[in-house]
């Protein structure tokens, strides 16, 4: 799977968000000022090449899916970031992101709840 240019990134997140769709419903879904039909076309056309995207067709008409989940995507794109800036490092990243001044004491603390209750799930499941 390839990362995607921010436009192909636009039209993944219409059609994640209708699951499936011919190219009008998805252009239906831009903000204005809206870009052309065969834009939308072109980059549908693109994630299909990439294998991104699956459609039926019904005569001339193609009804498209995505064939990668949303959250399968995000995942492919922190591991890049986490390979590319922490050195594939948890360790580095956790401590980048628990220095940074946006992160409030009330998102560090439900943090660690999260971590907490993972690592007893874990726990659990090794005991099984």
């Amino acid at each position: 799977m390839k990362e995607l240019t921010k436009a192909e990134e636009e039209v993944m997140e219409y059609l994640w968000k209708l699951n499936k769709a011919f190219v009008k419903d998805i252009l239906a879904l831009f903000p204005e000022p809206k870009p052309a039909y065969t834009t939308v076309s072109t980059i549908v056309r693109i994630l299909e090449r990439k294998g991104m995207v699956g459609f039926n067709a019904y005569g001339k008409n193609h009804e498209y899916y995505p064939l990668v989940t949303k959250k399968d995507y995000a995942r492919l794109c922190f591991r890049h970031v986490l390979t590319k800036h922490y050195s594939s490092s948890w360790k580095k990243f956790a401590s980048f992101f628990s220095s940074e001044e946006e992160v409030t004491l009330t998102d560090l603390e439900e943090i660690k709840k999260l971590i907490e209750d993972q690592i007893e799930q874990r726990k659990a499941k090794k005991d099984e």
